[in-house]
């Protein structure tokens, strides 16, 4: 998908017919048609892009920190957010999020694993630990978990990472 050099693609969204992509630091979310990835427009936003998926009513949105705000599709404008925690504590380093059947599943920049959070109380419903993805070869040449993605239609989810 075309952007600007200067830009950072971060998390990806699909909307019915569109594809939603933050920027890192730009304070953009670029809009792309699923069939053929052309830019329709952009969406503004304030802060960093980290993680992004759309709930059926509404994005859900990561900037690395414990916080997801809540977004209207059309506008883009906050409506809402939750603080995210596991036994009271905060839940730093939210990245790239999927929103699956009523949870938000949230990579922990920096960790090995991934959370499903509750997005009406902002509480940690399950640790899933994906230390094992890799073989000890590849693991030792990786750098971090940086995406999830699943599949409704097999019920799977895709894990993927960076290599600096």
């Amino acid at each position: 998908m075309p952007i600007s050099q200067m830009h950072f693609g971060e998390g990806l969204a699909r909307v019915g017919d569109q594809l939603v992509m933050l920027t890192w630091h730009a304070e953009r979310a670029y809009v792309f048609g699923v069939g053929d990835f052309s830019r329709s427009g952009f969406k503004s936003y304030r802060g960093e892009g980290w993680g992004l998926c759309h709930d059926g009513a509404r994005f859900v949105m990561s900037d690395g920190s414990s916080t997801l705000a809540f977004r209207e599709t059309d506008s883009f404008a906050i409506v809402g957010s939750v603080a995210v925690t596991a036994s009271g504590r905060p839940v730093a380093g939210l990245n790239e999020l999927e929103c699956v059947d009523g949870a938000v599943y949230a990579n922990v920049f920096g960790q090995e694993f991934l959370v499903r959070i509750d997005p009406a109380t902002g509480k940690v419903t399950a640790w899933i630990d994906a230390s094992g993805l890799l073989g000890a070869d590849e693991a030792a040449e990786a750098d971090v978990l940086n995406g999830i993605a699943f599949d409704p239609e097999t019920a799977r989810f895709y894990v993927t990472g960076k290599l600096w």
